[in-house]
């Protein structure tokens, strides 16, 4: 997928994915979500999440609710918090650098 915002180009094609979470729910249920973890050459951070029409990614159009996907940019802050809560320390380390201990 790829997103322009802000004046930046957010594609998932060119880069880095060093982090993914679903939710459990299978493809075809409705409640369904996963998102992805990314970083850019420039080193920015940013989350391609998608879901089913009752996930949090759903949109509205018109009357009905439909699957969706968007493209969030995160501060370096905002990435290493939603992969500490979804990646082991063994990926978080490897993304990140080491921590103190």
């Amino acid at each position: 997928m790829k997103k322009i915002i802000n004046n930046k180009l957010y594609n998932t094609d060119t880069a880095t994915l060093i982090g993914e979470y679903e939710n459990g729910y299978s493809c075809s249920d409705f409640c369904h979500m996963a998102e992805y973890l990314y970083k850019k050459r420039t080193n920015e951070y940013f989350l391609y999440g998608t879901g089913g029409p009752l996930s949090k990614y759903g949109e509205r159009i018109g009357n009905e609710m439909c699957g969706g996907s968007v493209i969030i940019p995160l501060s370096d802050k905002v990435a290493r918090a939603w992969a500490m809560k979804h990646m082991d320390a063994d990926e978080f380390i490897n993304a990140f650098g080491d921590v103190e201990e």
